[in-house]
């Protein structure tokens, strides 16, 4: 078994960590703003948002990601959406 930037490859096929396949491919997500009840959309990259209606910065939590204890994570998913992440742990 071969270990590599997020790709595990066991006899000849490729499996892309799964944590690693969230974090390079955000989707969008709704969440009520706690202040209004406005539906606010917030990509899973991202730790804050500001609520269209009422103009309140949310701040939505962050699971727990391989991106904090895998060796590869900086290489895996790359040093931008690594740097993001962690700078986005800081402010939760």
């Amino acid at each position: 078994m071969n270990i590599n930037c997020g790709l595990i490859e066991k006899d000849k096929m490729i499996f892309e960590c799964p944590g690693a396949r969230d974090l390079k491919r955000p989707k969008p997500e709704n969440i009520k703003c706690p202040s209004c009840g406005e539906e606010v959309e917030i990509w899973t990259d991202e730790a804050r948002a500001t609520c269209p209606k009422c103009k309140k910065v949310i701040t939505r939590k962050q699971d727990l990601s391989c991106i904090e204890w895998c060796k590869y994570a900086k290489e895996c998913v790359g040093e931008e959406i690594y740097n993001k992440y962690l700078n986005n742990k800081k402010k939760n």
